[in-house]
């Protein structure tokens, strides 16, 4: 048991972020009280972030393969990240995800979703550079139904239909009570049909959607993980935020660290800067829509969630003047402004 702690500032509460002054008091992990009161703190105090896709594997071969199509960068089975990630040791990869983890949690990410390369030995390759790191990993095994079923996978996260029949590992999932996700329509539409017809717990990227696919998920309520500057660097488009945020929950991911780093500060500000999407929507994209998506209960400053919570200097060089904190936090803050990460 610990005492409480209290964290004063601008406090973001709630799912529309309504930013009050006041107080935020922790005790044993929880919040336990949001107050309005004057404090005449600068600190802005937010939920930590869920980035709701990763492939962090590839840390071992960040910035590799610069000018390579979609195809010959990811696709397996010999795609350059495949072919990095088999000719890695484990030492090798193990280090490197650690790194991408220490990073994800220094700038206020507390949980990510993980599309785990390798199988069975990927799944507890990840777990342990993770063992001592305050992030959470909801790991989506990939390769077998083996990797989905081993106790420290929470999921199976598939390639996309074009690759092959998923009924097995989706059948698999409803039996063991446990997520599964697909990639769909990165590259083109052809594949959201079949990826839709799994009755996936979300799908990844939806860069290419149609009339029909939007009516089905308006129908389906299927959220949808976007991942905006991965599809600039791999030239595919990006994805229709407005027409999918009207129809469905949108998260947010940043996808493999071989092409971009794991900040969801980037991945916010590209998101609202390439879109119409408002910054309010672009947050909770960044926190309580993925954590749902995962199954967490995070993502939200309010009385009884947990204390993830994330503080930043509102008076950073950066940060000072903000006249509208939460387009502050989406748009212009980065990981300098973080002052603490409240786990």
């Amino acid at each position: 048991m610990t005492g409480p702690r209290t964290f004063e500032g601008t406090v973001l509460v709630g799912r529309g972020f309504e930013p009050i002054e006041g107080r935020v008091v922790v005790e044993d992990g929880v919040v336990t009280a949001v107050e309005e009161a004057p404090t005449g703190s600068t600190d802005l105090i937010l939920p930590g972030f869920v980035n709701a896709h990763t492939h962090i594997g590839d840390s071992i071969a960040k910035e590799a393969g610069g000018g390579l199509s979609l195809d010959e960068l990811v696709a397996p089975p010999d795609g350059l990240k495949h072919r990095l990630l088999r000719d890695a040791t484990r030492e090798e990869t193990v280090g490197a995800m650690r790194r991408s983890l220490r990073f994800m949690a220094e700038t206020g990410t507390v949980a990510h979703v993980e599309f785990r390369e390798g199988g069975v030995e990927g799944v507890e390759a990840i777990r342990e550079a993770g063992a001592d790191i305050p992030v959470e990993s909801v790991v989506l095994g990939r390769g077998s139904v083996a990797a989905m079923e081993h106790p420290d996978a929470d999921g199976f996260g598939a390639s996309g239909a074009r690759d092959g029949d998923f009924d097995a590992e989706r059948n698999a999932t409803r039996r063991e009570g446990k997520l599964f996700g697909i990639h769909a329509g990165e590259r083109d539409a052809d594949d959201v049909n079949a990826a839709m017809d799994l009755d996936p717990d979300h799908l990844v990227h939806m860069v290419h959607p149609e009339p029909v696919h939007l009516d089905r998920l308006a129908d389906a309520g299927t959220p949808v993980v976007v991942c905006p500057r991965s599809n600039l660097v791999t030239g595919v488009g990006v994805p229709p935020l407005r027409e999918l945020l009207d129809r469905t929950t949108v998260a947010l991911g940043t996808d493999n660290v071989m092409l971009n780093s794991p900040s969801m500060f980037r991945e916010m500000e590209f998101a609202a800067k390439l879109t119409d999407a408002t910054a309010t929507e672009v947050l909770r994209m960044a926190t309580v829509d993925g954590a749902e998506l995962a199954g967490l209960d995070c993502g939200l400053v309010e009385e009884g969630r947990p204390a993830e919570l994330l503080v930043l200097d509102g008076d950073s060089d950066n940060l000072a003047g903000a006249r509208d904190p939460v387009r502050a936090v989406v748009r212009r803050a980065d990981g300098a402004d973080v002052k603490r990460v409240v786990r």
